[in-house]
């Protein structure tokens, strides 16, 4: 398969996973929920999965790349073509996302517009520590998923199907924290439409998700991994 192939897959892969859950929190947040808003997080990554997992491996996030990077499962020539595929693909959703949500009356940048945040900007105030170690933990888990899902000796076909309950559960645990972000690009796209202390705090929603990955990476390979 093409490199540009294989872009363009992520390209729509990001582009579903941030509108599809950005847009159940920013247009749908107050009939359905947390736990709706966490449901539809894991919905676009089964349904991505399924629909163009076989043709870039369905990352959908520069976290999840990065780790199936360290484990050995991914080409380090391919790794920055795929963040670049999977940035366009979250700020795009986030552009198309604003032009829905702001032909509502009511509709203002001010109630957050999904975006992740610590501190004051925290749903439920959390301090930056707590978000640090909530986000590094959840983004540790949900990449080590990945990696397992992924190994030859795991249950062909369902890899899709952990992975989108892996990250509902992520975010059934996450969104009181932050928004959860676990994923730079789901993070970066709105954040960019909103400005202001949501870019200021974006240092944290690349950092923290990339070392996670980078743990989850390591790990797996040292403890997991068959040795050949």
């Amino acid at each position: 398969m093409s490199l540009c192939k294989k872009m363009a897959a992520e390209l729509f892969g990001t582009f579903w996973l941030v509108f599809g859950g950005c847009g159940a929190a920013v247009l749908a947040g107050s009939f359905i929920g947390n736990a709706g808003v966490a449901l539809a997080f894991g919905l676009t990554v089964l349904t991505m999965a399924y629909g163009v997992g076989h043709i870039s491996g369905g990352h959908f996030n520069p976290a999840v790349s990065f780790g199936l990077l360290v484990a050995g499962r991914f080409s380090a020539k391919d790794f920055l073509p795929y963040v670049v595929a999977q940035v366009i693909g979250g700020i795009f959703a986030a552009l198309v996302l604003y032009v829905i949500a702001s032909g509502m009356p009511t509709f203002s940048l001010e109630d957050g517009f999904a975006c992740n945040g610590y501190g004051v900007h925290s749903p439920a105030q959390y301090n930056m520590m707590s978000c640090i170690v909530g986000e590094l933990v959840l983004s540790f888990f949900f990449v080590m998923v990945i990696i397992g899902v992924t190994d030859a000796r795991a249950p062909k076909g369902f890899a899709p199907i952990a992975i989108g309950l892996a990250l509902a559960l992520v975010h059934l645990i996450g969104i009181p924290l932050t928004n959860l972000s676990v994923n730079p690009a789901r993070s970066l796209g709105p954040a960019l439409v909103h400005g202001g202390w949501a870019l200021q705090q974006q240092w944290m929603f690349w950092a923290v998700p990339l070392a996670g990955a980078l743990l989850a990476g390591l790990i797996y390979r040292l403890v997991f991994e068959e040795k050949k």
